[in-house]
């Protein structure tokens, strides 16, 4: 009996896994496109690369996070 409840336990926890690294990677793609959008603008602005590199890291990152939060809200 411990067996099989050990054998489900680790079955959930491979599909949640799996779940987390889908989402994971949809969300790398929308950080890349807000980063390199503006990376681009911040340069155009005739800012230094590491002044765009550290501003659009923080607005990026904010934005992930709460797209993240609000997903998880919804469930």
């Amino acid at each position: 009996m411990a067996k099989k409840l050990f054998v489900v336990f680790v079955t959930c926890l491979i599909v949640l896994a799996a779940v987390n690294v889908a989402t994971a990677q949809d969300d790398q793609g929308d950080y890349q496109n807000c980063y390199k959008d503006c990376g681009k603008q911040c340069e155009y602005e005739g800012n230094g690369y590491t002044f765009c590199e550290m501003k659009c890291d923080a607005n990026c990152a904010q934005l992930e996070l709460k797209a993240k939060l609000s997903r998880m809200m919804q469930h």
